[in-house]
């Protein structure tokens, strides 16, 4: 991959807007290597590498109105035509939101350790993924297809500039691999289900801990039998449990509060959200995170957050433009956009540090599950863009897990969770575990009371 020279970019586009008359300017540029590799049954199913750069410029014009345009091309007079043409769309910028430069977009960042690695090529990757495949499927004579598999490679840089002086640049190497696995026996249903993992340079994958882990959770789930209908305590992983909230990061995103789109208002800062001993903040620089950006589509750095703190909803995610209305400082969380997004980066969820409740919740249900209806344990979800309504709380979602009951686990043969995410935040009764650094964030196994559980009719 070529590398882009932040200050060379920078030099050529300030002398495009000097000659077009421009003279308040910023963009956004991303530049990528990737690799990926698929096999089925010990042959090259996908095969695929592309190498992609683009640019997303926006202009203010006269009156303070914005316009943005994207290209591909970075050549002078790719550069040039974006200029003119994020010119051209500002005259009809929307007047009532009109993003500014983000007072932090100069200010220092914190310097990330990420280490990088050169690629180790396609072959490579293809004959890593196939002995993958093979070891995996060696582990039970069940298991007879990995239907969904990958091992990719990237080399990125992104790069944000703008007129009133801030460059920013970052370059990454990141891997990933991920196996799913698919179990078939005589007689029962086809069992699934799969493991990832992810790391700076495909060498450093723990490609042995993610076969170990797709196996045993596949094997976990042939010996299934179907739930009865009712309310059970829940124990959520922390990969389903960060997946729920994520799927409910409008509570926290001041974008979706201004836009009415969210369950929180501006007065809910402040106000109680879960259990006193509820602790969630998003950190995009913890050391788990994998890929981490040092700085947002708006060149603010990204920093730790606290969002609910003892169960009190502390903060929002915040833009250059959704802080202004509020009154506060851009958080590290935007897009680059006309409209800028919102969004969480890495969440870290878990017990609120000296809050009483949490181990006490624990030892007061562990016994919950050895009797009566049992326990639940919900080790992924499904279908969270269908089964999950943002705006209103609600959610209804398959999932795969198991019933512990009478001192045994078996797997739930199919089964769909609901309610209210306003409910279930307030019905955590503790926390189990180390919390498990996952792709999405750091959270620990959470246990919840009272949730509905349909099993199948």
């Amino acid at each position: 991959m070529d590398k882009l020279d932040a200050p060379a970019l920078r030099s050529r586009i300030e002398t495009f807007a000097k000659a077009q008359g421009i003279g308040r300017w910023d963009l956004g540029a991303a530049s990528s290597n990737d690799s990926s590799v698929q096999v089925d049954r010990g042959e090259a199913k996908q095969m695929k590498a592309a190498q992609r750069s683009s640019i997303t410029v926006r202009v203010w014009n006269g009156d303070g109105l914005v316009g943005i345009t994207s290209t591909s091309d970075l050549s002078d007079s790719g550069l040039q035509k974006a200029l003119a043409g994020a010119h051209d769309a500002s005259a009809f910028g929307n007047p009532d939101d009109c993003p500014a430069f983000s007072p932090l977009a100069t200010a220092p960042l914190q310097v990330l350790e990420q280490p990088l690695h050169e690629p180790r090529g396609i072959l490579e990757l293809l004959t890593s993924l196939k002995d993958a495949e093979r070891q995996l499927l060696d582990r039970h004579p069940a298991l007879t297809t990995v239907p969904y598999n990958g091992l990719a490679e990237r080399s990125s840089e992104r790069i944000y500039l703008n007129s009133d002086g801030a460059c920013r640049a970052q370059q990454l190497t990141t891997a990933s691999v991920y196996l799913y696995a698919r179990a078939e026996q005589a007689g029962r249903k086809p069992r699934s289900a799969g493991a990832v993992r992810l790391a700076y340079g495909a060498a450093d994958l723990d490609l042995a801990g993610c076969i170990t882990e797709a196996a045993d959770r596949t094997i976990a789930h042939l010996d299934y039998a179907p739930i009865a209908t009712g309310h059970y305590t829940c124990v959520f992983s922390p990969e389903a449990f960060l997946d729920l909230i994520g799927a409910f990061s409008s509570l926290f995103n001041a974008r979706a509060v201004l836009d009415g789109v969210s369950l929180s208002s501006r007065s809910s800062l402040g106000q109680s959200l879960a259990v006193p001993f509820l602790s969630i903040a998003v950190n995009g620089l913890h050391p788990g995170n994998i890929g981490a950006s040092s700085f947002d589509g708006e060149g603010t750095p990204t920093r730790r957050l606290s969002l609910v703190e003892g169960g009190v909803l502390q903060n929002f995610l915040h833009s250059e433009a959704t802080a202004r209305a509020f009154g506060v400082a851009p958080t590290g969380h935007a897009g680059l956009g006309a409209k800028v997004s919102v969004g969480p980066d890495w969440f870290e969820i878990g017990a609120t540090p000296g809050a009483a409740g949490a181990a006490l919740g624990l030892d007061r249900h562990a016994a919950s599950g050895q009797g009566g209806a049992g326990l639940v344990l919900i080790d992924s979800l499904s279908a969270l863009h269908a089964g999950v309504k943002a705006s209103q709380g609600s959610f209804s979602l398959p999932f795969d897990g198991w019933l512990l009951q009478g001192g045994a686990a078996r797997s739930i043969e199919a089964a769909t969770v609901a309610g209210d995410i306003r409910t279930l935040l307030n019905a955590i009764v503790g926390f189990e575990g180390e919390a498990k650094v996952t792709p999405d964030g750091l959270c620990p196994h959470v246990w919840v009371e009272g949730l509905s559980i349909t099993g199948e009719a």
